[in-house]
């Protein structure tokens, strides 16, 4: 039988993945390396997973209305391996805005967004806002970047390698 899709078994080896590289303090570019391998052609996962645990990162954070995670200079501060130009500026803001719709409630229609980007790269461009947004959380709660992963796998229900 034909395999229908990504799993949950895959959802946590992503999480897995991503998690386990930022608690070793590895760089976002080592950590797309790392999960290169579970993105299937001309599919937009593991790019949801990141985008909710994006999500995640933003509730452990406490961000509100009241009191956000300002949208300015997140990039700069929290991905400072990366440069965006052109095209990338309005990929990573559409990846970082969606986690935050979803953090609200509102599910994004990932689709009809990404089918006009004519690339295969949602998934990275979720796993950079997902990276910035725990680092930037992390900040937010004076703890470090390994203490917030550790509260996010816990969240998530996997077991860090």
């Amino acid at each position: 039988m034909a395999r229908q899709g990504p799993t949950e078994e895959d959802r946590d080896e992503a999480l897995r993945r991503v998690l386990s590289g930022l608690a070793a303090g590895d760089d976002v570019f080592e950590i797309a390396v790392s999960v290169a391998d579970l993105h299937p052609k001309h599919n937009t996962f593991p790019g949801e997973v990141f985008m909710e645990l994006a999500a995640d990162a933003l509730e452990i954070a406490d961000a509100t209305r009241t009191e956000p995670i300002p949208y300015e200079g997140l990039r700069e501060t929290y991905l400072p391996e990366c440069e965006f130009r052109g095209k990338d500026n309005r990929r990573i803001q559409y990846a970082i805005l969606t986690s935050a719709s979803v953090r609200g409630g509102l599910e994004p229609d990932l689709l009809d967004e990404v089918v006009w980007w004519y690339a295969d790269d949602y998934w990275r461009y979720a796993l950079y806002a997902a990276v910035a947004l725990i680092r930037a959380g992390a900040d937010r709660q004076g703890v470090t970047v390994a203490h917030m992963v550790e509260r996010l796998a816990d969240r998530s229900g996997v077991a860090l390698t």
